[in-house]
């Protein structure tokens, strides 16, 4: 028995530093532990590096720490498993725009819209997620509004793996969850633990309300947008519903009163369960009675 367990622990050891010595180059031995956990509890091949190791501030211990997040190549694997997945569309992007920030000069697309293709009891339906570049890139440190290197170089196609990744959701909530990739938290802040129920059944949810405090009101956003969705009866309202939020954020961050990323993310997820009903709906509708 001694043998057996010398022996699993050499071999740990072994992957550990073929995996610092090509996958994860710098990662400390116990962040590879947890992406190796991590891949063999999801039954994933950890050298196809289908997550990836993400420094992030956590404001409870005020200090880096390392996280295990998705990667956009775990969203395909996901979706491809199912054997629903029939493919997606190129990115398109919104109009250039050219800005200072955190006294850094850079250029990117405003906007990324992708869509994902899935067959849902036998039909094509498409899910389509558009994303904003301010919202999603990654600041080269936590007290800078600068861009980190990776999305001053590749702004567009670092946006677009958000865009994908959004959609990816959208169509496949069981698949994935309430994660989010690498990517898109990559230059984040750490904060409460995430919620990976499936979105079917997050708009439903029974939680305490997060008030967000802005200037001269508290907004119960959670509860506002749910009750909206509810008198939505078509996907266009549920569309008008988005940019509406989309609005919303971009206002109070404006004024200096951001609403917190939990609020943020759980309304974002409302809103896809909402269309993926719709979506639903339309499916299951007669033949003669979905349009051409």
């Amino acid at each position: 028995m001694s043998n057996a367990i010398e022996l699993h622990q050499e071999k740990e050891r072994e992957l550990i530093h073929i995996l610092k010595d090509s996958l994860y180059p710098g990662a400390a031995d116990d962040s590879v532990r947890m992406v190796i956990g991590y891949c063999r509890a999801a039954s994933l091949d950890v050298m196809k590096k289908p997550v990836h190791i993400v420094p992030m501030w956590d404001n409870k211990a005020k200090a880096m720490r390392d996280v295990v997040m998705p990667g956009i190549a775990l969203y395909r694997i996901e979706a491809s498993r199912t054997g629903e997945y029939i493919g997606k569309s190129e990115p398109e992007f919104g109009p250039l725009i050219t800005t200072e920030l955190g006294g850094v000069r850079v250029r990117f697309p405003e906007w990324c819209r992708m869509t994902v293709r899935r067959l849902v009891h036998g039909r094509e339906c498409e899910f389509t997620a558009k994303e904003y570049w301010l919202e999603n890139y990654a600041t080269a440190k936590k007290d800078t509004d600068a861009p980190n290197a990776m999305w001053k170089k590749r702004a567009f196609g670092q946006l677009a793996k958000c865009a994908e990744a959004q959609a990816l959701r959208m169509a496949f909530p069981e698949q994935t969850g309430g994660t989010n990739t690498d990517d898109e938290m990559d230059g984040k802040a750490l904060g409460p633990v995430v919620d990976v129920t499936p979105q079917h059944s997050r708009i439903t949810e029974q939680k305490t309300p997060t008030p967000v405090k802005n200037k001269n009101t508290t907004i119960d956003y959670r509860s506002f947008v749910s009750k909206r969705l509810q008198d939505c009866i078509d996907a266009n309202n549920v569309e008008n519903e988005w940019n509406l939020w989309r609005g919303e954020v971009q206002k109070c961050a404006d004024q200096g009163y951001p609403i917190p990323e939990d609020v943020q993310s759980d309304v974002q997820d409302m809103i896809a369960a909402k269309r993926a009903e719709f979506a639903q709906e339309h499916v299951a509708a007669p033949v003669d009675k979905v349009p051409a």
